[in-house]
């Protein structure tokens, strides 16, 4: 008997996406499977951006394919992506400093009770998630202007995850952290795929990668230039995939650089 696997969580087949006539993106394919993390890598200007707008409804493609579960669907607005099961959490935040943790975690999804809101109920659901995940905050009740960035991520995330998404996209999360605070979020990652989420993962940063990605995406120029399984594929050639540079240049320019180290 042939087993046949399931589709994947999230499929992209030859999209394509225009401001203009600038070709943002041109037959762009991406796969995301449950409890999978995948990072999405490339120069600036590569597109990445551009295609988690597309994922995230905000920019919807021009041209071709997108699947959910195997199923067809459009990605016209946020809501039709939210309504889905896929969370963005973007570089800066996107959070209002003058409210509240719960207050940023409940932000447009308040609980309403008795013609006002449910205070009480939010800040229990707010601790709980936070706690599940081993997210820190000095109290769920001050603002987040006093958080620093690694709480105000925590919150960002908190608030991704409150409609328990079934994929997760994280745009640059360790852009802004120190060390002991990104080691912290690749922990959470790990947690996240555990729990059979999804997990897009943009990102510059190779340590990051190598450390919790599955796979590999690689943009060039608003196009696919390697998928990669990162247990298999050495750091040269991500590295050449993304600058468009040969391995053997890559590793040369490291060797040169090893040699005046020396």
């Amino acid at each position: 008997m042939t087993h046949v696997s399931p589709p994947p969580l999230l499929s992209l087949r030859a999209v394509c996406k225009n401001f203009g006539a600038l070709q943002a993106l041109t037959d762009v394919d991406l796969e995301v499977r449950p409890g999978q993390v995948v990072a999405l890598m490339g120069d600036n200007g590569a597109g990445k951006s551009t295609l988690v707008k597309v994922i995230s409804g905000v920019e919807p493609a021009d041209a071709g394919d997108i699947e959910w579960h195997g199923r067809k669907v459009t990605l016209a607005r946020p809501h039709d992506a939210q309504r889905l099961g896929i969370a963005t959490v973007y570089q800066d935040l996107a959070l209002c400093d003058g409210l509240d943790v719960v207050g940023n975690v409940f932000l447009g999804r308040e609980l309403r009770r008795s013609g006002g809101l449910d205070e009480v109920e939010m800040e229990r659901r707010t601790r709980q998630l936070m706690d599940s995940l081993s997210l820190k905050v000095p109290d769920v009740r001050v603002p987040v202007a006093t958080l620093s960035g690694g709480q105000r991520q925590s919150v960002a995330i908190s608030r991704a995850l409150l409609g328990e998404p079934k994929l997760i996209v994280l745009d640059e999360p360790t852009a802004a952290l120190g060390i002991r605070q990104s080691n912290h979020f690749l922990d959470l990652i790990e947690q996240l795929r555990e729990r059979g989420v999804g997990v897009l993962l943009v990102s510059h940063n190779l340590g990051d990668v190598k450390a919790v990605a599955d796979w590999v995406a690689v943009l060039r120029l608003g196009r696919n230039n390697g998928y990669f399984d990162v247990n298999l594929t050495s750091q040269e050639q991500m590295i050449s995939a993304i600058t468009g540079a040969t391995e053997h240049a890559v590793t040369q320019r490291r060797a040169e650089a090893e040699e005046l180290e020396l």
